[in-house]
């Protein structure tokens, strides 16, 4: 589906098959002799089809594209190789286009965290089976021109900066049009559902603390003159400082409900507490889908690497699991 935001910028929504999230947004700012666009969806023939539909309507040519990747999760990265042309530059960060390169790149970035948080094994392997690596993500010999904080791209008259936004993902960038006043901010701000902040994910690479990073980021941008936010998933949204402040209370009072796990019963691993935590599916933890359980056992271990930082919560180390005490 195509919507036209502004002169030269369309909103392309592609739909995410099997995934509890349904859809993915895609930005086109078209530019007289090269455009631009921001994240590219998943490597499934839905997608790819879908995007292609949409490019050829919008009459756009892929030898003068360039393509931004908010980020390295595979919705927003997917079909990037596929698109891309010899004479197409890829934007993306330093620290996840390193990540990428990795052959072992479930092994190392997950498999240390699932022990230490006491994520059942078994469920951990049926989340791996359905994002197997090197399906649906850019081929290895791809090519990225990395960026940072402050890093300008420029179409025609018009200058899109880089926003480092750490928290989502280790690397996350926003672009943001300072005279428009326009933030592409992928999945850092979305306007309805919260952005998934888990431990999880590439807790061997240093993230030992994502939800600081993350908190950080939204101080960064709340600074920001916006107008409208372009997020990568649900509707663009205006008033971005009050979503930033609903979000702020939500990771407020998740710290509070695991406090309080904790003060009744203390010696729990992040899987447990995930599992006693309140979450907006229906029915009881054992019925949740394993991948629903990763991304909430990797949003309480989050919070407890917060906690451990802050000497809130102590924790202690028994055959390679950690368990949380106040």
């Amino acid at each position: 589906m195509i919507e036209e935001i502004a002169a030269n910028l369309y909103k392309i929504e592609l739909p995410l098959p099997r995934n509890l999230l349904k859809s993915v947004n895609c930005y086109l700012i078209k530019g007289s002799e090269q455009s631009l666009l921001v994240d590219t969806g998943m490597n499934e023939i839905e997608c790819l089809e879908a995007l292609r539909v949409a490019l050829q309507r919008l009459t756009v040519d892929l030898n003068k594209t360039d393509f931004f990747i908010t980020h390295l999760h595979l919705d927003h990265i997917g079909l990037v190789s596929e698109l891309a042309t010899s004479n197409s530059k890829i934007y993306f960060n330093k620290k996840e286009s390193f990540l990428l390169k990795r052959a072992d790149f479930w092994t190392h970035a997950a498999y240390p965290a699932v022990r230490i948080s006491g994520f059942d094994k078994d469920e951990f392997d049926h989340v791996k089976e359905m994002f197997p690596e090197n399906r649906y993500g850019p081929r290895a010999d791809t090519v990225f021109y990395v960026l940072s904080e402050g890093n300008d791209i420029k179409i025609d008259d018009g200058c899109l900066t880089c926003i480092e936004t750490p928290g989502h993902s280790p690397g996350h960038l926003c672009l943001y049009d300072a005279t428009k006043k326009l933030l592409f901010s992928g999945d850092h701000l979305l306007g309805d559902i919260t952005p998934n902040i888990s431990g999880l994910d590439f807790f061997f690479d240093g993230e030992d603390n994502p939800l600081k990073k993350y908190l950080e980021s939204l101080e960064k941008v709340y600074g920001l003159e916006v107008c409208l936010v372009l997020p990568g998933h649900r509707p663009p949204f205006h008033n971005h400082r009050k979503r930033i402040h609903e979000l702020q209370r939500h990771h407020e009072m998740r710290a509070r409900e695991i406090l309080s796990i904790l003060e009744d019963e203390d010696g729990l691993t992040a899987y447990e507490i995930a599992a006693r935590m309140t979450w907006e599916i229906n029915g009881p933890w054992t019925d949740f889908p394993p991948a629903q359980k990763w991304f909430a056992a990797g949003e309480a271990f989050a919070h407890l690497l917060y906690f451990l930082n802050k000497g809130e919560v102590r924790k202690q180390t028994g055959e390679g699991v950690w368990c949380y005490f106040l």
